[in-house]
């Protein structure tokens, strides 16, 4: 089986994954910006201090598989990392569920139908949560 890759980034504010460091007892925190990518295949992580183009290079330079499958929160910050990786021929890109699911709650309608499509897309029935809402108002 080829290489796969998932990648995982997620942003706060500032469009990074921000990381908390230690700080002494008494003194205030300490969060640092940071991109971050994990190949499982290779069980290998880079990051990078607002510095992307380190992680995406040394993406790009990594054995990838034909198929990119990546994990975001949806921000356009993200997805703008993701499509400079390669392969460029086919990507899946997923929004990680806890932002599906807020932004599930922002579409409203009646409990019962988020919940029938909360269902539906915990079973990877993404088609039929999405027919669940055909006869919504835009």
């Amino acid at each position: 089986m080829g290489n796969r890759l998932r990648v995982f980034l997620t942003r706060e504010q500032d469009r990074t994954l921000n990381i908390r460091i230690r700080t002494p007892i008494g003194k205030p925190c300490d969060w640092k910006g940071y991109k971050a990518v994990r190949l499982h295949n290779l069980q290998a992580t880079a990051a990078s201090f607002q510095e992307n183009n380190l992680v995406i290079d040394w993406v790009n330079n990594q054995p990838l598989a034909d198929i990119l499958t990546c994990i975001g929160d949806g921000h356009d910050g993200i997805w703008n990392i993701v499509r400079q990786l390669k392969p460029k021929q086919e990507r899946r890109e997923i929004l990680d569920w806890f932002h599906l699911m807020e932004n599930l709650y922002k579409v409203g309608g009646s409990m019962r139908r988020i919940n029938k499509v909360k269902e539906l897309l915990w079973k990877g029935k993404v088609d039929d949560a999405i027919v669940s809402f055909t006869d919504c108002k835009r």
